[in-house]
């Protein structure tokens, strides 16, 4: 007698934190969801991301601007039903912050409007910043620990049963007559009429259908503050950017790399990070180096997230969300879980369309 297949209605193909969190959003629509992770979920781009919602206008996609500001404002929420569910922190902090832009973004987006910080006041709100005469602009700005929000992310899934094949990459979605019936990966194959790729950097590599995803590589460092109120504000500066922890940890990053899939850290480069944070900072001098690591952001040829239906009914994408990965994870789960249902959504998704790179990917097949 042969064992039957066992099935689900949705398989979702990557467990980083667009794929979990669109997870939970399917289930609690009463969807059975299965998440299929090539290695440990959560522990690739989105554990080694900085974890700064960013939706300021200056240094946003136009064309992504809706979506970063609908789901900064989803943020809130979106935690604290994390929290509730798994019973664990997130270090969601909401002290806003320090921009120096560089002046040619801002003379680029003449719209570009955040309250200005003459020298006296950024001092008196920030003590530890170098002087500097350079413009900066204070923004109503959240960030979070995207290690303890992934963790979190994990267990509230779970929590809710959904379902998870974690160490086995998946090799191949499945299709007969003309329709999605599954998803297969080295050591077995399971069974839907929906799989969702939130594969990222490798979204590409599950055919049949490829999507020009790649490893954008960023090196990034942590270190210990002197003190757990050295640093108040994120700081965004062109040579670095600093992301203060409740718990007294920095973190500064980071690097922008065309390596391929390669994640190693150099120590000249880390050693750079550091001193660039020092010229932003000057107590961080002798700050210690708690650790450093690389993180493979999910890159697009136009630097936009592709979301949505792809020409064979059934099988959706979300993935290349670049930078803005954590950002994204509560507004991405809403407008894909509304595709796979049906529902209209409510925003433009034509610029983020599978279907734009159709081209793209009929050229590299022909190679």
């Amino acid at each position: 007698m042969t064992k039957s297949m066992k099935n689900w209605d949705v398989i979702i193909a990557g467990g980083g934190i667009i794929g979990l969190s669109l997870s939970i959003e399917l289930h609690k629509r009463g969807a059975k969801v299965l998440v299929v992770e090539r290695g440990e979920p959560g522990r690739e781009a989105s554990s080694a991301a900085g974890g700064m919602l960013v939706d300021c206008g200056v240094e946003t996609s136009p064309a992504l601007q809706p979506l970063a500001t609908a789901s900064a404002q989803m943020y809130p929420e979106f935690v604290h039903e994390v929290e509730t569910e798994s019973g664990m922190k997130v270090d969601l902090r909401d002290q806003g912050t320090i921009l120096f832009p560089a002046i040619e973004r801002i003379q680029n987006r003449p719209e570009f409007s955040a309250t200005s910080l003459p020298f006296a006041t950024r001092s008196e709100i920030e003590p530890a910043l170098a002087e500097s005469t350079r413009a900066a602009y204070f923004l109503k700005e959240r960030s979070v620990d995207p290690r303890a929000l992934t963790a979190a992310v994990v267990k509230a899934a779970k929590h809710r049963g959904v379902d998870f094949s974690s160490g086995d990459p998946a090799t191949a979605v499945n299709f007969a007559g003309g329709r999605v019936t599954g998803l297969t990966t080295t050591k077995t194959t399971f069974g839907a009429a929906k799989v969702i790729n939130c594969a990222g950097a490798w979204a590409g590599q599950i055919p049949p259908q490829q999507f020009p995803t790649r490893p954008v590589k960023g090196q990034m460092l942590c270190l210990a503050a002197s003190s757990r109120t050295l640093l108040k504000h994120v700081i965004r500066a062109p040579e670095a950017y600093l992301i203060p922890r409740s718990d007294g940890r920095i973190v500064v990053g980071t690097t922008v790399e065309e390596a391929g899939f390669d994640k190693r850290t150099d120590v000249g480069t880390i050693q750079h990070l550091h001193r660039a944070a020092v010229e932003v900072v000057p107590e961080l001098r002798n700050a210690k180096i708690l650790e450093d690591w690389a993180g493979l952001r999910p890159g697009t040829p136009d630097d936009l997230p592709i979301l949505g239906e792809t020409a064979t009914p059934g099988y959706y994408v979300a993935a290349g969300h670049f930078r803005d990965g954590i950002l994204l994870a509560p507004i991405t789960a809403k407008v894909m879980a509304d595709l796979v249902a049906g529902v209209d959504c409510s925003y433009d998704l034509v610029p983020f369309s599978p279907a734009r790179f159709a081209s793209v990917a009929l050229s590299s097949t022909r190679q």
